[in-house]
């Protein structure tokens, strides 16, 4: 059944879905924000395209994370540059934190982004910006159903760059096949307490800026602080976004990353409790209850019953 919801200009969004699966950047533009304004779901969406024969190897969805500073967007940037001239779509949903007051983006991913300019590449290469908007976590959850429509239109590699705010990363589990940890040279700091539950989620980890001093260093306390514990260590590899220095190793070692059996309790726990939370933001009293919340005139158990309540009776 054909969609009857109007998109920009009163077109209908499943011409704009079949658009944007035969390569419209301004239909996919349109698409991804009807997604993430929650005015067409993913499963509307898939509705109205004809099934993609085969299956992609591997992950399709892998999370970029990593503390603000490490060069995350100039190592994607080569990343993606690889992998495109390779052949592979690959597309970046590239999440930046939103205003407290405005609630819109910084933005500030696409400045870095040399690729979407390469005339070589850059039709194998789609960049977004995303708000953070009203999650408690940095990467949205509805980032996850705008990831899966890019792969369903033959974006076989989709990355998430993420914020980069401490134990608020954790929630990139939940929208990812793999995690990919960006580290930076040594700032005397050692292995960071904050860092622990991220790295215990990491496929691999990548210590960047390995051309300044304490690059090496920090690998080498990753990978002792890794032998101390229990399961096998992810591979840790030293890279370069602004020389290339093991770009190309990097590129070829993520391509085939597999997932680490060693993480998969971590990850099915940050998806749990990422799920929930996406239920309670979701909830259509969220914003009422809030506001109860802020005057004073509701408790936070009394918040959770409510949710919970309406949630039972919709469900039953």
């Amino acid at each position: 059944m054909a969609l009857d919801i109007k998109g920009m200009r009163g077109v209908r969004l499943s011409d704009e879905v079949q658009s944007a699966s035969n390569g419209s950047r301004r239909s996919i533009a349109r698409v991804l924000s009807s997604i993430e304004n929650g005015t067409l779901s993913l499963s509307q969406a898939l509705e109205s395209l004809s099934p993609i024969v085969g299956e992609v190897d591997g992950w399709s969805i892998m999370a970029i994370t990593g503390a603000p500073g490490v060069g995350k967007s100039v190592l994607v940037d080569a990343l993606m540059s690889r992998w495109a001239h390779q052949g592979h779509n690959t597309a970046l949903l590239a999440v930046d934190p939103s205003s407290p007051r405005s609630g819109g983006a910084l933005l500030g991913d696409r400045v870095r982004m040399t690729s979407v300019d390469d005339e070589a590449i850059k039709e194998r290469v789609y960049v977004r910006s995303i708000a953070t908007r009203a999650t408690s976590g940095s990467v949205p959850l509805i980032v996850e159903d705008m990831a899966k429509f890019l792969v369903a239109i033959g974006w076989n590699r989709v990355l998430i760059e993420t914020v980069g705010a401490g134990q608020s990363e954790l929630r990139c589990a939940a929208v990812a096949d793999r995690i990919v940890v960006v580290e930076g040279p040594a700032r005397g700091d050692g292995i960071q307490a904050e860092k622990a539950g991220l790295l215990e989620l990491a496929d691999a980890i990548l210590v960047n800026k390995c051309d300044l001093e304490g690059a090496e260093k920090h690998a080498s306390e990753l990978k002792e602080s890794f032998g101390l514990g229990a399961g096998e260590a992810p591979p840790i590899m030293l890279t370069s976004g602004l020389t290339g220095e093991g770009i190309e190793s990097a590129a070829s070692l993520l391509h085939d990353l597999p997932s680490s059996q060693r993480a998969k309790r971590a990850r099915m726990r940050e998806r749990l409790l990422a799920q929930h939370e996406r239920r309670l933001t979701s909830h259509p009293l969220y914003n009422r209850v809030m506001e109860d919340l802020a005057k004073g005139t509701l408790d936070i158990e009394k918040a959770l019953m409510t949710l919970k309540g309406e949630n039972h009776e919709r469900s039953g």
